[in-house]
C-alpha cells in the first residue's frame, strides 16, 4: 500500500520514501508518495527519485489498487532503498490551478444555468469542459468568462474531506457529470468544496484559495452535439 501524501498536503514538493516493491513491469512501489498518479481528468505528475548519487526520472504513474506505480527511466532502485522524490513543481502547480479553475467554471455554470458536465480534460494551464447547453454563442461565452472570473477574485477557500459513500450521496448535486463515474465498490468519497460556490466528488489536487487560479480566459467554444457544447479555457 502506498500512502498518498498529496492528499495530506497538495503543496508538498519533495518527500522521502522507501521502495517496498516492484510491479511485474518494473515499476517502483513506494511506501508513500507525493506524486499524483492521475485520474478524474487530471494528468499524472512528473519528477525524479534519487538515492546514493543516482537519479531516476519518473516518466509515468498509475494507481493499481492500494499501490501507486512509479515508472522510472532505467533499472529501478532495489527494494529497501530509501529514495528522495522531487516533483516537477511548475507542472503540478499549473495543474492544481487549472483543476480549481474547472471547478469554479462548473460550479458557476451549474448555479447560473443549471447545465451538467458531459466531459472534460486538462493539461497544465489549459483545459476543456463540455456542458449540456442547447445554444452557445459569443455573447454567452463572454458572460460566462466574466462571471467565473468574478467568483475567482472573491478569494473563496478550497478544502477537501473524506465521507462515507452513503453520507456523501446525501449531498444534493454531488455528482455534476451526466453519468455517475463512481464505481459501486467505492465505500468512501473524497469531496472538494469551493466555499460558497461548488461541492463535488473529486480525486485531484487543488489550490487553497481561488485567487491562486489567476485569470480564466475562454479561448474557444464549439458544438459537440445538439445539446453538448465545449468550452476551452486557459489559465493566466
Amino acid at each position: 500500500m502506498t500512502t498518498p501524501l498529496y492528499y495530506q498536503d497538495a503543496y508538498l514538493r519533495e518527500f522521502d520514501a522507501e521502495v517496498v516493491g516492484h510491479a511485474a513491469d518494473g515499476a517502483v512501489i513506494l511506501d508513500q508518495t507525493a506524486f499524483y498518479p492521475g485520474g478524474g481528468g487530471q494528468p499524472h505528475d512528473l519528477g525524479t527519485l534519487s538515492a546514493d548519487g543516482q537519479t531516476w526520472l519518473v516518466e509515468r504513474l498509475k494507481k493499481d489498487g492500494p499501490a501507486i506505480l512509479h515508472f522510472v527511466q532505467g533499472d529501478p532502485p532495489p527494494v529497501g532503498t530509501r529514495v528522495h522524490g522531487v516533483l516537477d513543481w511548475d507542472r503540478r502547480y499549473a495543474l492544481m490551478r487549472t483543476h480549481t479553475a474547472l471547478h469554479c467554471l462548473c460550479g458557476m455554470i451549474w448555479r447560473e444555468y443549471g447545465a451538467q458536465v458531459t466531459g472534460g480534460n486538462m493539461e497544465p494551464g489549459q483545459a476543456r469542459m463540455d456542458f449540456e447547453f442547447e445554444r452557445m454563442q459569443q455573447e454567452l461565452v463572454r458572460e460566462i468568462e466574466e462571471k467565473v472570473n468574478r467568483e475567482v477574485q472573491l478569494g473563496r477557500d478550497v478544502s477537501s474531506r473524506i465521507l462515507p459513500r452513503d453520507e456523501a450521496f446525501q449531498i444534493p448535486d454531488l455528482i455534476r457529470t451526466k453519468i455517475n463515474l463512481l464505481p459501486p465498490g467505492i465505500t468512501e468519497v473524497r469531496v472538494v468544496e469551493i466555499e460558497g460556490l461548488d461541492l463535488q466528488a473529486d480525486g485531484g489536487t487543488h489550490v487553497r484559495n481561488t485567487r491562486e487560479v489567476g485569470t480564466i480566459r475562454v479561448v474557444g467554444y464549439e458544438s459537440k452535439g445538439r445539446i453538448n457544447k465545449r468550452l476551452r479555457i486557459a489559465v493566466e
